[in-house]
């Protein structure tokens, strides 16, 4: 019995550390401000890391694990562990049911927009693409590579049901999505950081709440390194990072900042900073300013 208290006693320090410390990390105003440009910067020169890799890596297949699971449901994982962090703090703070669907509301006004901008994508290359039939044989193949034979007068769902390629004016969905949810898991986990240091209270399951949005976030990163390194397309990868970024800086840094209305849900931790801790209306819309900034 007093072993496994101990032992209950030691997770919970570890737990209590972690999260203070990422906590921290993510609350902190120089991460707040710059992460943004990390990110544009590891999309911009993470292709060349296709020159160090090895095309023989597991992570070199797009059958791989990491790729089915997590990658074709990115948007879904975010919203469960995301949406789960948020309501659990909003609620547990104000006890208001309508206030936290209200700071919920971020994450539907996001997904919205993805599946929008995902729409307006896929009618793009719908409009610029055309069909081709690879050929493996014959005398125009020299090098080992297939020849693309134009066919014309195929749509792309005729193109894709026969075997055949279509090609078409792209940006990568991937990219896209991976941007997007590391700027929001980013946005809406920093104010966990200022709530403890006004001295928030917070148990257990909200901490590990927090704790795997942290470590969603390192494998979104994670995963971008590696569509960049293993699966290098330029400029369409480029293309989808800004794209994250503008959906990104158009919803945080700006609709949000005008403050929470019948049609704006506000700025992540606006209205919950200071009922807990003791503070002020002033303290809560300086912390919520410092957020943003």
């Amino acid at each position: 019995m007093r072993v496994w208290l101990w032992a209950e006693m030691f997770l919970n320090t570890v737990l209590v550390v972690l999260t203070d410390l990422t906590a921290r990390l993510l609350g902190n105003t120089m991460f707040r401000q710059h992460f943004h440009l990390l990110l544009s910067a590891v999309v911009m020169f993470g292709p060349a890391l296709s020159l160090w890799v090895s095309q023989h890596s597991v992570f070199a297949k797009r059958s791989h694990f990491l790729y089915r699971v997590f990658l074709s449901s990115g948007w879904g994982w975010t919203c469960i562990f995301v949406g789960s962090f948020v309501f659990l703090l909003s609620f547990s703070i104000r006890r208001s049911l309508g206030l936290s669907i209200r700071h919920l509301s971020r994450l539907g006004v996001a997904g919205g927009l993805w599946l929008i901008f995902c729409k307006l994508l896929n009618h793009l290359e719908n409009a610029t693409g055309s069909c081709y039939e690879p050929l493996l044989s014959g005398p125009e193949v020299t090098s080992g590579q297939p020849v693309l034979v134009l066919r014309e007068g195929e749509s792309r769902f005729e193109c894709l049901r026969a075997g055949l390629l279509w090609r078409g004016y792209e940006v990568s969905e991937d990219v896209f999505l991976l941007c997007l949810c590391c700027l929001l898991l980013a946005e809406e986990t920093a104010v966990f950081g200022p709530y403890l240091s006004l001295g928030g209270i917070s148990d257990a399951p909200l901490r590990i709440l927090f704790l795997f949005c942290v470590l969603l976030l390192g494998l979104w990163i994670f995963l971008l390194l590696c569509l960049l390194a293993y699966f290098p397309q330029f400029p369409t990868q480029l293309l989808g990072g800004a794209l994250g970024c503008l959906s990104w800086r158009g919803l945080y840094q700006g609709w949000y900042r005008q403050g929470p209305s019948w049609y704006c849900p506000g700025r992540p931790g606006q209205g919950l900073l200071n009922t807990k801790t003791g503070g002020t209306e002033d303290q809560d819309a300086q912390l919520s300013h410092d957020h943003c900034d």
